[in-house]
């Protein structure tokens, strides 16, 4: 997606309790910033291949060190009990866990692959290194294949990595030249350093040492030269086979057109380096994405878009026979998008994750028939692996729990799953977390639209309370019933005494494809009238939320809706904007990926025909008519929308006496990926809606 952040979420049937205590609300803490910040969070397990072990990793931020620390732990998945392997390790987060043998663990640090003996609270020792630091690393122990992702220049060689390096530290000038977009891309300026695929053999020696390392392959060298060195080849994933024989990876084809196009590519190849790149997708011009090999390697399915230029499309499912070269579509009838899946046991059926209405659920597909059932009903599964051949096991989480390790039999729908870790059951028992309520409302064009509410921490039926919208981005994101780790947690807000409120406005994922498109050429419309409607339908509803006291809150095209809604209505007290859009016109011609603007505002502006498309919607054009105090925040390396998107309009407030403040982050993009920058951000956003709702509790009426 463009903008905004994916959020996780929803409360399943059957789960154990929420961490958050519940019984008597009024005792409990409510949700405080370093609290909230210093929570562990775990990463989707790795099964041994003997179904009964799994391998994970814990994180936390310490707030009062500001320090992170990460560790690898050992799940029995038969009895749940969890083992601590490694010690807390500072700085660099433990990445990519993995199996050497079934009795060898291995993981990434600070770019080297360290192998570790199951014994608890030990260092591991290291396994494999290289000039350049690795990552995304995986291993095949069967044919002792170690696979990652590195970064090189234009020859592919990572033992030429060191002299290209000292020859950029000589130069005399730092002029960077550009013929092509993308100059610069999300958070970077563009260089010749690229992530390319390798494969090397490392095998395991008897004795559980190190074996001797081949010389490593890079599986993407067969790729047809690029014509310009700074738009290169680089891989954005890859997926092995079980038996180490094949290789799947996705890359951006390097054009001239990059800025401009959708069109991303699955190549298949030995893992060995014998044979030349054999891509996939040649037919479709639109995103592929998740390729992911059968048990047995017999075939590789993946997710195909297929409209050129539209991000947000459904993703198709395609099938391909390894042998033959026969492709397949399934389930081309399914009005919803999945975004990952992965194979059964016996190579029949894919599990898929899909939002459907606020959840992510667990939905098998018949790989001949397209025949679908869902495993699981309300609840947000952010990741899911397999566990023998009648198991799942999988990453849950809700607005009341943080995200933890459940099994999911996939023989019992709607069977209850069953928890196996409770990795913040110490940190959050004592704490308020609200539970969200749903609800319905005919917001625009007269359709169903859905949202919902978090009561405030101490909530007394008798009083009234200020309500805090919450705005996603995307827009063709959606909210979850979710605990999310960033900035748009809406237990945080409730905590801070705010009835919070999320809508899943026209243009969200999970309630169609045509809900999802409805959003084209419509990013002041449909969204803004639903948003509308939504805090109307709330305010009549819930006779506890003051209808003279509201903020609106939101990120990326969150953020451009909070300019927008500044020039269109005077009902909220104050807005925050985090790295939003003010003018869409100069926000296309300063952006990284042209597709999105050319698609979902129609066209380019420097066009008798598409200008009038940036014009109508674009709240610059109303900078007249702003008046709401304002928040703006902003990150020095966001390219998807510059500064000066957030520069602008607290320019045009403060000119004209509103009061407005910006907070802007230097080391920070489109997102705040730093905790204690994250700590501040809350700080000064609880601060800023509190400051203009603040009044005595008003008696509620109804």
């Amino acid at each position: 997606m463009r903008f905004g952040v994916l959020v996780f979420a929803a409360a399943a049937a059957g789960v154990l309790a929420a961490e958050g205590g519940n019984a008597n609300q009024n005792s409990l803490k409510p949700l405080d910033s370093h609290l909230f910040h210093s929570l562990n969070k775990i990463s989707p397990p790795i099964v041994l291949p003997d179904q009964t072990r799994a391998l994970y990793t814990t994180s936390r931020y310490d707030p009062e060190k500001n320090k992170s620390f990460s560790f690898l732990s050992l799940l029995d998945t038969v009895s749940g009990e969890s083992t601590q392997l490694t010690p807390e390790m500072e700085g660099e987060r433990i990445s990519s866990p993995m199996w050497l043998n079934e009795n060898t663990a291995g993981y990434v640090f600070k770019g080297a692959l360290y192998q570790h003996n199951l014994q608890p609270n030990i260092n591991g020792t290291l396994f494999y290194n290289t000039t350049v630091g690795i990552s995304s690393a995986t291993y095949r122990a069967a044919t002792g294949q170690l696979f990652f992702l590195a970064d090189v220049y234009s020859d592919g060689n990572i033992s030429s990595v060191a002299g290209y390096k000292e020859k950029e530290k000589n130069r005399t000038d730092s002029a960077q030249v550009f013929d092509n977009l993308w100059a610069r891309h999300w958070n970077k300026w563009m260089t010749p350093v690229k992530a390319n695929l390798f494969s090397v053999k490392v095998p395991l020696a008897e004795n559980g040492g190190l074996g001797q390392a081949a010389r490593g392959v890079n599986l993407m060298q067969g790729l047809a030269p690029s014509v310009d060195p700074l738009l290169r080849w680089e891989a954005e994933g890859y997926a092995v086979s079980n038996d180490g024989q094949h290789a799947a990876y996705v890359v951006r084809s390097p054009s001239p057109d990059l800025s401009w196009s959708t069109n991303v590519d699955i190549y298949l190849v030995p893992c060995n380096g014998s044979g030349q790149p054999e891509l996939l997708t040649e037919a479709y011009k639109g995103a592929a994405s998740n390729p992911v090999f059968s048990a047995d390697g017999s075939a590789l399915a993946w997710l195909q878009m297929e409209t050129p230029g539209y991000e947000s499309d459904i993703r198709r499912i395609f099938v391909r026979n390894i042998t033959t070269g026969q492709t397949h579509s399934v389930a081309r009838d399914w009005d919803l998008s999945p975004h990952f899946m992965i194979w059964s046991a016996d190579s029949s059926v894919l599990y898929t994750l899909v939002q459907s209405r606020g959840d992510s659920k667990v939905v098998t597909v018949n790989v001949l028939t397209g025949a679908r059932a869902e495993l699981t009903g309300s609840g947000y599964i952010a990741s899911i692996a397999r566990l023998g051949t009648d198991r799942l096991l999988a990453v849950y989480t809700n607005t009341t729990a943080t995200h933890d390790i459940y099994t999911i039999d996939v023989n019992s729908v709607g069977a209850p799953m069953r928890r196996l870790t409770q990795a913040n059951r110490d940190k959050l028992h004592d704490v308020y977390l609200g539970e969200a309520e749903d609800f319905w409302f005919a917001g625009a064009r007269n359709e169903q639209v859905h949202g919902w509410m978090v009561r405030p921490h101490g909530f007394n039926a008798s009083q009234k309370y200020p309500l805090a919208l919450l705005i996603h981005g995307g827009p063709q994101q959606a909210n979850g019933h979710a605990f999310s780790y960033a900035q748009w947690n809406p237990n945080m807000y409730a905590s801070a005494g705010f009835v919070t409120v999320q809508i899943n406005f026209h243009g969200s994922p999970g309630y169609g494809q045509n809900f999802t498109d409805s959003i084209r050429q419509q990013w002041g419309g449909l969204p803004y009238e639903d948003l509308m409607k939504g805090v109307d339908h709330v305010i009549a509803t819930y006779g506890f939320v003051d209808a003279q006291r509201l903020v609106a809150l939101g990120g990326s095209f969150g953020g451009y809706m909070a300019n927008w809604l500044n020039a269109n209505t005077d009902r909220f007290s104050a807005l925050v904007a985090h790295d939003g859009e003010f003018n869409l016109i100069s926000g296309y011609y300063s952006t990284d990926e042209l597709w999105f603007a050319e698609h979902d505002i129609g066209g380019v502006p420097f066009t008798a025909n598409g200008r009038p498309n940036y014009e109508r919607f674009n709240p610059e054009r109303l900078a007249a008519k702003f008046k709401t105090p304002t928040l703006f925040v902003h990150g020095a390396s966001d390219f998807r929308l510059s500064l000066e998107q957030s520069l602008a309009p607290w320019t045009l407030l403060r000119r004209r006496g509103i009061p407005a403040r910006l907070v802007y982050f230097e080391n920070e993009d489109h997102w705040i990926n730093h905790a204690g920058n994250s700590v501040r951000w809350y700080s000064e956003v609880l601060g800023w809606i509190s400051q203009w709702t603040t009044s005595p509790p008003a008696p509620s009426h109804g």
